[in-house]
């Protein structure tokens, strides 16, 4: 089988006392959701900004649907083709504030229109409908052609997400998406992206620090510990004991009040209606 993101005994160091990552190895099915857990410095940023082929490790091999992004300390030459199927959410959103919302989600098409146009943002009709079919799947395509400085940090973090349906991402890595929103917007966000991963079947990789929150929207949790992976299976599994036994007393960071209880981890919060009928007919 062909995987999503194959990661093959991955590591960096910063230091020469200290690996970022140490010889990290894991797979991501096409289809899974996988939350990537960690405690501040664990290497859950530094695992995704190598899985996005934006900095080479120092060994090891990161393959993206089967074609390698980088290998021994080494990007690939077609990084830039492999890394066009990958869609990106960031903690702050990255948008262009004084553009409209639309223009920032085309941003997604950049890939595969003409240079010319793209240095002009010049768009045709159908690709602007493209990216307002985009936005009324994430139920804000009433906003789309204010400024996107305009729009609350859960609304700009949705923009993002639409920006990555017009781009037509095949794996999305999302790097602590919910981290500066509320927790209304948070549940909304973490929703889109449980729904995209089940309707359109793409491998979605959330890096988290909210342990609540992976046990109820990810089945599958990587947990990070200094560099290294040391735990890698359902997150049904999870317990306050051992999340205190790998990470110790960093284990509070990512506990927070409390772990959910096992009801509440077996299915992931409803969407908002219009959203989930948005995206089950796109």
């Amino acid at each position: 089988m062909t995987h999503a993101i194959e990661v093959r005994g991955l590591s960096k160091s910063f230091r020469a006392d200290r690996k970022a990552l140490d010889d990290v190895t894991l797979h991501v099915a096409p289809g899974e959701m996988v939350a990537l857990l960690g405690a501040s410095g664990s290497g859950k940023s530094t695992l995704r900004r190598h899985g996005a082929g934006c900095v080479p490790g120092d060994a090891g091999e990161i393959l993206v649907n089967g074609r390698s992004i980088q290998r021994q300390g080494r990007l690939a030459g077609n990084v830039r083709k492999v890394r066009a199927e990958i869609g990106f959410v960031f903690q702050q959103f990255n948008l262009v504030g004084r553009l409209p919302v639309i223009t920032n989600v085309l941003v997604g098409m950049l890939t595969r229109i003409p240079a010319w146009r793209s240095l002009f943002r010049l768009f045709k009709a159908d690709e602007v409908q493209a990216g307002l079919d985009a936005l009324a799947q994430v139920g804000i395509d009433d906003y789309a052609f204010q400024r996107a400085s305009t729009l609350s940090g859960g609304q700009q973090q949705r923009a993002a997400i639409a920006r990555t349906l017009v781009q037509n991402a095949k794996v999305i890595l999302a790097d602590e998406p919910i981290a500066s929103l509320d927790p209304e917007s948070s549940r909304r966000v973490m929703a889109l992206l449980s729904q995209i991963n089940r309707t359109r079947k793409v491998a979605v990789v959330v890096s988290l620090h909210q342990v609540d929150v992976a046990m109820r929207y990810c089945p599958r949790v990587v947990a990070l510990r200094q560099g290294k992976v040391v735990y890698d299976g359902p997150s049904a599994a999870l317990t306050p004991g051992m999340l205190r036994d790998l990470y110790g007393t960093e284990a509070d960071e990512l506990l927070h009040d409390s772990v959910p209880d096992q009801a509440d981890t077996t299915s992931a919060m409803p969407v908002p209606a219009m959203v989930t009928m948005n995206l089950a007919a796109a």
